[in-house]
C-alpha cells in the first residue's frame, strides 16, 4: 500500500477521518508534528470511532525527518500549488502522499525541491480555494488504491 502523511494537522476530526479510512484500505499513515492535538483527543477518538486499534500510527518529529525516513520512495505533494492531477500519477506500491496543514498547506520550501509531476492537485472548478483535508485523502487513497487494483481488499 501507500504511504499518507500528515504535516501538522490541525483537526481532530480530520485527522479521525484519515485514521479510519487508512484502516478500511490498507494505508499507512504517518504524522509529522507538532500537530495541534493531542492522539488521544476525544473528538479525535470519536471520528475514527474503533478503527484506531487498526492503524500503526508512526509520529516523525520534524519534516526533514519524515523525508529522510522515506529516502527512496517517490514523494508526491498533494497540494493545490500542483500541476498534475491524481489520474495523471502512475501511483506505486510504497509511493508517499504528502498532505499538507488545513490553514496553510505545505511549506513552500518542500514544494519548491519537486518536480512539477510530484505536486498533485485536485481538479476544482475557477475560483475554489481548496478541499476539506480528510475528503482530499480520499480522493487521492482511492483513485491511487485504483490504479493498484484494490490491491489488499477483501474478495465479492
Amino acid at each position: 500500500m501507500l504511504n499518507i502523511v500528515l504535516f501538522q494537522p490541525e483537526i481532530p476530526a480530520n485527522t479521525g477521518n484519515i485514521i479510519r479510512l487508512c484502516a478500511n484500505t490498507g494505508y499507512k499513515l504517518h504524522i509529522v508534528e507538532p500537530a495541534a492535538f493531542i492522539l488521544d483527543d476525544k473528538r479525535l477518538l470519536r471520528a475514527g470511532l474503533d478503527y484506531h486499534e487498526f492503524v500503526d500510527i508512526k509520529k516523525h518529529r520534524n519534516l526533514n525527518e519524515c523525508l529522510e525516513y522515506f529516502k527512496g520512495h517517490n514523494i508526491y505533494a498533494c497540494t493545490t500549488k500542483g500541476h498534475a492531477y491524481p489520474d495523471q500519477c502512475r501511483f506505486q506500491e510504497g509511493d508517499v502522499l504528502i498532505f499538507g496543514k488545513e490553514t496553510k498547506g505545505l511549506p513552500d520550501e518542500f514544494t519548491d525541491t519537486l518536480d512539477d509531476e510530484h505536486k498533485v492537485r485536485i481538479p476544482m472548478v475557477p475560483g475554489s480555494r481548496c478541499m476539506n483535508l480528510s475528503n482530499s485523502v480520499a480522493i487521492f487513497v482511492f483513485e491511487s488504491w485504483r490504479q493498484l487494483k484494490f490491491s489488499g481488499a477483501r474478495p465479492q
